[in-house]
């Protein structure tokens, strides 16, 4: 907004427009919020979101030779737009941002990148903000469309619309645009695709295996409802050119000298640049630094200086006047140059950098089991670029807990991607996680969930860690491939394996031709047009990611690149599989064992204990940790079997029912003078009657009975609605002796009356 004051501030009419997408009513507004940035809007719906997008654009005081678009997407949750409180007791406010919120401002970030012009050196600064959230509904695509209806309310040099598009595809074969959270999850396909008017700028896609034609299909869905948003932006961008117009901008680029340029293309002929080809990564390298300084000393001999120099070699120089060149721009000159030519070698000759095939997969090769200690290990090696995954087991206390914005989750499968710096030979501070290594996470960790075993049948937490550990290209499908043997190694019995491959593309403006590249390497993905990454099984796609460095893609090149992927990753599918054709059959003997049992629900809270005791007492006694869901399936995590099952007989003991003339052994516990004894047993407890502690009359419990004794009894009375139970003790074999001797004597005593009382009897008679 400009050309604002105090005095007028307060008296903007701001505009207002609610557009119908697909039964979604979406409301643009303008002019309420962020009065001094150069753009800002606000984006609601009918379910109580509000997104406020800003965006900046620098004019002065800009880095000129920044060979880098300085374009900065933030996206920022705040726990308010929930009702949430937030944080923790020490600190209740807004923190690092999430990984969800990293990947939703990459999600913005990557298609709007490609459609500055290239060159550019204007700072650029996108802020997403969430104001209102219902937690139903994921928010990100509407931010790729705040920031282009910033970008183009500012005035920028942006070429758009550009439009964003949540989509899934149903198990029943429904789409659904807009979904809820819970629609995503249920999905067979879940689909963010953004776009323009005329073809694709960028995809991210997780899936259960679908087809190509599933796939190809949803992108042509999506596409149609890009293009009704990007037209509802041009309708409000034309009501705001009459309201407000479109300011006019300073727009600064640093761009080669196309004059130097030309005698750069002169020195530097074809036939000089081959040899950069066939080479080792390490060696193109050395290679292009000789030719840089071949360029330098040429351009010198015509008459340049470069940097700070002030000597002028004495020559002729084909440049109207002396030129004075910045260190940094003879790099760019012969960059461009090697582009150039290696792009045209690509498009015309079909030759590749390393001498491949257009469709050729660099050699595949597989090891696992390399860290002895570890629950599963792999090495997955293509070409130079290899990746090193650890699989790790946990139980369910070890899932991870999302503290967000949105409602509370958690994460059962868990994927890190670690990139450090000597995997690409340099050397460099190691800082925090970054986004790319966040990116590349979430993207293998997208790849693979379709294939884990439901938790009912492995109720394991998964972790995977992915050590690039040399890269040359195509790492975030090497920790796809790499992850995939990890798990099959750490035992998960995964329901298929998964491949990944990255497919590049170079592609002419002006004439629209373009050739497909499979499996690209770094310098091709630096050269090239295209970054596409698909992960399948044999039976169908579980993720697809798309970035361009173009205006967008056609249907025509996604199904090319679709179909020239099935060849490429069926290959590395079966140079897995030589390597480990199936998930191991056992864990690792140092991976913890999970035992369930199912616990009725009125019965969880003695289990648990007063206070949570029981259950303490239990996990410190075995070495265990326990877990019981709502549903009273408990999961006991134990790092042993021994300490498993001793749980599970205390969880039985106590579930167990108690009936008349059951016999057990039990422990006194307590005396009660002059009544009884009581006797736990199997988490039960009951009384021993005084009377029914032994055979004979006794005056003191403790004549038969201590506490800590160990008894044998026989429930002989139950009273459910008092909750006692009554016992009787066992007499031990002594007592059975004494009784016997007291009976026979009895018996002895009665024997002898009887037959005195016979013989008095018979005597009478006579």
């Amino acid at each position: 907004m400009h050309n604002l004051s105090d005095k007028n501030a307060t008296k903007i009419i701001p505009l207002k427009k609610t557009y119908d997408i697909e039964g979604s009513k979406i409301t643009l507004e303008t002019g309420k919020l962020g009065l001094l940035i150069n753009a800002a809007v606000t984006i609601s719906d009918d379910n109580d979101n509000i997104l406020f997008v800003t965006t900046g654009f620098k004019q002065e005081g800009l880095n000129e030779k920044a060979d880098f678009f300085p374009l900065i997407v933030e996206w920022q949750e705040k726990f308010y737009a929930t009702g949430k409180i937030g944080g923790n007791r020490f600190q209740r406010r807004e923190g690092k941002p999430t990984d969800d919120a990293t990947l939703t401002a990459r999600i913005v970030d990557r298609p709007i990148r490609p459609m500055f012009p290239k060159g550019i050196v204007n700072d650029t600064q996108i802020i997403a903000t969430v104001l209102s959230a219902s937690g139903e509904k994921n928010l990100g695509f509407w931010g790729i469309v705040g920031a282009s209806l910033g970008l183009t309310m500012a005035g920028t040099p942006f070429e758009g619309p550009v439009s964003g598009c949540r989509l899934v595809l149903t198990k029943s074969g429904e789409y659904i645009f807009n979904p809820t959270q819970e629609q995503e999850n249920d999905a067979k396909l879940n689909l963010l695709t953004a776009g323009t008017l005329d073809a694709i700028t960028m995809v991210e896609a997780g899936a259960f295996e679908v087809s190509d034609e599933e796939m190809v299909s949803a992108l042509e869905k999506s596409h149609e409802i890009i293009k009704k948003i990007c037209e509802a932006q041009n309708d409000f961008i034309n009501d705001y050119k009459k309201l407000f117009g479109i300011p006019e901008v300073k727009v600064v680029y640093n761009k080669p000298d196309e004059t130097l340029y030309e005698e750069v293309k002169q020195f530097l002929t074809e036939e000089k640049m081959e040899v950069l080809y066939n080479k080792a990564k390490k060696e193109f390298q050395s290679e292009l630094d000789k030719l840089d300084v071949e360029v330098r000393e040429y351009l010198v001999s015509k008459g340049c200086i470069i940097g700070d120099s002030e000597s002028i070699v004495t020559g002729t120089c084909s440049v109207d006047e002396v030129k004075k060149i910045d260190e940094s721009s003879v790099g760019a000159l012969v960059y461009k140059r090697v582009k150039e030519i290696m792009r045209k070698n690509i498009l015309k000759n079909d030759k590749r950098l390393d001498g491949r095939a257009l469709d050729e997969v660099r050699e595949v090769i597989g090891e696992v089991g390399l860290l002895p200690r570890t629950h599963g290990s792999a090495l997955f090696q293509r070409g130079m670029t290899q990746a090193l995954s650890i699989t790790t087991l946990g139980g369910p206390d070890d899932v991870q807990t999302l503290d967000g914005m949105m409602p509370e989750d958690e994460k059962r499968y868990i994927h890190h991607y670690n990139f450090p710096p000597y995997s690409v030979g340099e050397v460099r501070m190691m800082r925090g996680v970054g986004r790319r290594e966040i990116g590349h996470g979430a993207l293998a960790e997208r790849a693979l969930i379709a294939v884990l075993p439901d938790e009912s049948e492995f109720p394991y937490t998964i972790r995977v860690v992915s050590e690039i550990t040399t890269c040359n290209g195509s790492s975030s499908m090497a920790s796809v491939c790499g992850s995939t043997m990890s798990l099959m190694h750490a035992g998960v019995p995964i329901k298929n394996p998964v491949a990944g491959v990255a497919m590049g593309m170079i592609y002419d403006e002006e004439t629209h031709e373009y050739k497909i590249l499979s499996d690209i390497q770094a310098q091709e993905d630096f050269l090239g047009d295209m970054d596409f990454k698909v992960a399948r099984t044999k039976n169908g796609i579980t993720a697809m990611q798309l970035d361009v460095k173009i205006k967008g893609l056609k249907m025509d090149v996604f199904r090319k690149a679709f179909f020239q992927s099935q060849s490429a990753i069926s290959y590395i599918l079966d140079r897995m599989l030589s390597v480990i054709p199936k998930p191991n059959e056992k864990l690792s003997p140092y991976a913890p064992l999970i035992m369930t049992i199912s616990v009725p629900v009125d019965k969880i809270s003695p289990i648990i204990g007063k206070g949570g005791e029981n259950v303490q007492r239990m996990e410190k006694e075995y070495g265990v940790k326990i877990s019981i869901a709502d549903d009273g399936v408990t999961t006991i995590t134990a790092l042993n079997q021994e300490g498993g099952e001793k749980v599970i007989a205390e969880i039985k003991a106590i579930l167990w029912t108690p009936e008349v003339g059951y016999k057990g052994t039990g422990f006194v516990s307590k005396i009660i003078d002059g009544t009884g004894a009581i006797v736990e047993f199997k988490g039960k407890s009951g009384m021993i009657h005084i009377s029914k502690l032994t055979y004979k009359r006794i005056e003191k419990v403790e004549d038969v009975v201590k506490v800590g004794d160990i008894v044998n009894f026989e429930i002989v009375e139950i009273n459910l609605e008092k909750g006692r139970i009554g016992l009787k003790r066992e007499l031990s074999e002594k007592e059975l002796k004494e009784l016997e001797e007291i009976k026979a004597k009895k018996d002895a005593e009665l024997k002898s009356k009887h037959d005195a009382l016979i013989t008095k009897n018979e005597t009478e008679q006579k």
